[in-house]
């Protein structure tokens, strides 16, 4: 039997109410328009989204936030004292452009109302995060896609942590621009800072399907996609020429 969740978005004008941000687990109370305290924010929240426009800083999809979360799973089990659910069988969960698969997913809620989440592949394979960027008009799709035996999710600090067997890629344009494999890698969704180990696990254990010898292995396509693309050559100057008018003229005025 296949068991569906939908967590909607509440209507935030009506009444105070928790709405999901951030990325794909976290959220926080939001009140309505009228309170002071909410118009003091709006004015800097403009100012920063305009400034990562204008220097064409991408980010995780931000519309994310705003959509309703879409759990898929084979059996549920709730906790509401400990705020824990546990989806077990073929687990899909999607929210927006939003996509991870696997086995088991473990989510927890914090008393600020923050949640994590942790899902678990089945033996032998790896679970699968997949998340649409946000960038600049004119340029082209970006997408960061991800497996590791284990996914973590930190919906607080915005923090993706692929564990064991961990690849990630970034898709441009629908093209495959970077890639890296570790034994753990973490990414940032908001710096889009992202760092790889290629020698432990996350129970500080030696990794032993890791690449070569537990190396950490990437790959990195310039920005303009033409892998190998030389320099335009240099045109070459102008060379200067004396001018027999000045010259002449000048010569003449003298004599």
């Amino acid at each position: 039997m296949k068991i569906e969740l939908v967590v909607l978005e509440p209507d935030a004008v009506k009444v105070a109410s928790p709405v999901l941000r951030g990325g794909w687990f976290s959220n926080e109370l939001s009140l309505p328009s009228n309170v002071p305290s909410m118009k003091k924010t709006l004015l800097p929240l403009a100012l920063a989204c305009a400034l990562a426009a204008a220097t064409g800083i991408v980010h995780a999809e931000k519309a994310d936030s705003a959509k309703p979360m879409n759990i898929e799973a084979d059996a549920l089990r709730h906790d509401e004292l400990q705020q824990t659910s546990v989806f077990t069988g073929n687990v899909v969960m999607t929210k927006g452009s939003i996509v991870l698969r696997g086995a088991q997913l473990d989510v927890r809620q914090d008393a600020e109302g923050y949640q994590y989440g942790v899902i678990k592949a089945e033996a032998g394979k790896r679970a699968f995060f997949r998340q649409k960027r946000d960038t600049v008009a004119g340029q082209p799709e970006e997408f960061i896609e991800g497996e590791g035996e284990v996914i973590e999710y930190d919906g607080k600090a915005d923090i993706v942590k692929f564990i064991r067997r961990g690849e990630m890629r970034r898709y441009r344009g629908g093209q495959l621009s970077d890639q890296v494999t570790g034994s753990i890698i973490v990414y940032n969704n908001i710096t889009d800072v992202y760092t790889v180990d290629g020698q432990k696990t996350s129970g500080g254990l030696p990794s032993s399907s890791v690449g070569q010898g537990g190396r950490v292995r990437a790959i990195m396509a310039p920005k303009d996609g033409t892998p190998g693309a030389q320099p335009k050559p240099a045109t070459p100057a102008t060379q200067l020429r004396q001018s027999m008018t000045l010259g002449g003229e000048k010569a003449d005025e003298k004599k």
